[in-house]
């Protein structure tokens, strides 16, 4: 697989995946959105993610401290963009962008809309079975769908960030004891309707490393559009 570097959304050429934090916190995600000179990112109670420029200045890292604070912790993909002295890389490692390709789409009847009040059990269920960063207001970035067994939320998927004409989704989780009967596989169907519904086209990201996800995923129709590099590092001080 060839990797394909971030392009600027102010490039003619690029694609709008190519900058999808940028895109979605200046589009749909733009009443989000925290900004200071070039560099974007979520609050951090809602999403860990951070927009930076392709090739970082010393000023786009002070800018991201000051939107991090003392000790904060971004994300962020790209390339080669490797944080200046002083900041902590605490985790780095190659992951693919996948594209809708044919995905049969279908609502499920089973699945219920999860809300806030809902939060505690996300929060538990994540804890479980480690899809991602999920975050006490992850839920508000789009629509989140469940399943319960006997009352119990066993698994969930969901919707994060969100360019303009494209949702990702996300957070893609079943408990332990409830694998093996399908259940991730009609959420992220059922998810996709829904993106579809608005005329959307869902695409998803997963660590490189998660092969029987990527698998999945491609058996549901989603195909490969790049790979790229996730990168979570923590602002000096704290």
């Amino acid at each position: 697989m060839t990797t394909a570097a971030a392009l600027p959304s102010t490039d003619a050429t690029a694609h709008p995946l190519d900058d999808a934090t940028r895109l979605s916190l200046t589009g749909p995600h733009a009443h989000f959105a925290e900004r200071r000179g070039d560099v974007l990112r979520y609050p951090p109670d809602v999403a860990s993610f951070a927009a930076l420029p392709p090739d970082p200045a010393e000023s786009d890292w002070a800018d991201v401290a000051a939107l991090a604070g003392p000790g904060g912790q971004v994300a962020y993909t790209g390339d080669g963009v490797l944080p200046p002295d002083g900041w902590e890389v605490v985790a780095r490692g190659p992951g693919v962008q996948m594209v809708d390709d044919g995905v049969a789409a279908a609502p499920d009847p089973e699945a219920v809309r999860l809300t806030a009040a809902d939060v505690p059990e996300m929060l538990a269920l994540v804890g479980l079975t480690s899809p991602g960063p999920f975050l006490p207001r992850t839920v508000e970035l789009g629509v989140y769908l469940g399943i319960r067994h006997r009352g119990e939320l066993v698994a969930m998927a969901g919707e994060r960030l969100h360019p303009p004409g494209w949702t990702e989704i996300s957070a893609v989780c079943t408990h332990p004891a409830h694998r093996g009967q399908g259940l991730a596989t009609r959420l992220v169907l059922a998810v996709a309707a829904g993106i579809r519904a608005r005329g959307e086209t869902p695409f998803l990201h997963a660590a490189a490393s998660n092969t029987n996800a990527i698998s999945l995923y491609e058996r549901l129709g989603f195909r490969l559009r790049r790979t790229t590099t996730f990168q979570f590092v923590r602002a000096p001080g704290g």
